[in-house]
């Protein structure tokens, strides 16, 4: 079995020969490209993939015939991708779902978890990173990290889970932060520190 551009890691061979019959993959994403590269990439890996571009295809696609296996988009054109993996976990509860994101926080990660997510990766993510996660390769360890998060980092960490804790409500958010609207509302367009 050969990857696109290479041949699949030694843990990666072990973990295709381990996949269950049911290979079924859903992967739900609105970046078109994304989607026809990474559906390519996992049909490479011995996936019969199906893909969806919204979280309504998505869930029509659950509920024609719930997948093993699934990747989805957290943020899509007509919802939030976490509807999908709580679909999917409500008709299937074996199945495996990993959530894709360009808006990481520890907040939405918890939460994705919680609605039955094995995983939570930051986008852009590579197929073996997705299927590193759908086989659960993950690496354990209990060595300090080499670049713990900064102080800026901790604080946007902490904003992004009061903000996912009201309802995505700025307002509320801003109220309970004690803080400027404005000032959240410019923290919150900004991307992650590093």
């Amino acid at each position: 079995m050969r990857a696109i551009g290479g041949s699949l890691m030694p843990d990666q061979e072990t973990a295709a020969a381990m996949l269950p019959a049911d290979r079924s993959l859903l992967i739900v994403d609105d970046d078109r490209p994304f989607l026809q590269r990474l559906s390519r990439a996992m049909e490479a890996r011995g996936f019969a993939v199906t893909s969806a571009d919204s979280v309504a295809d998505g869930l029509s696609a659950v509920a024609a015939n719930p997948p093993a296996f699934a990747v989805v988009d957290m943020r899509l054109g007509d919802g939030n991708g976490l509807d999908v993996i709580s679909a999917l976990k409500a008709a299937r509860p074996d199945a495996r779902g990993v959530i894709l994101t360009g808006y990481g926080n520890i907040a939405t990660a918890v939460t994705a978890v919680k609605l039955g997510a094995v995983d939570y990766l930051a986008k852009p993510a590579d197929a073996d990173e997705v299927f590193a996660a759908l086989m659960a390769l993950v690496r354990t360890t209990t060595e300090l990290p080499e670049n713990p998060m900064s102080a800026d980092r901790v604080r946007w960490e902490h904003i992004q889970r009061i903000y996912e804790l009201c309802g995505r409500n700025v307002s509320e958010t801003a109220r309970r932060l004690g803080m400027h609207r404005r000032t959240l509302q410019r923290i919150l367009a900004k991307r992650a520190p590093r």
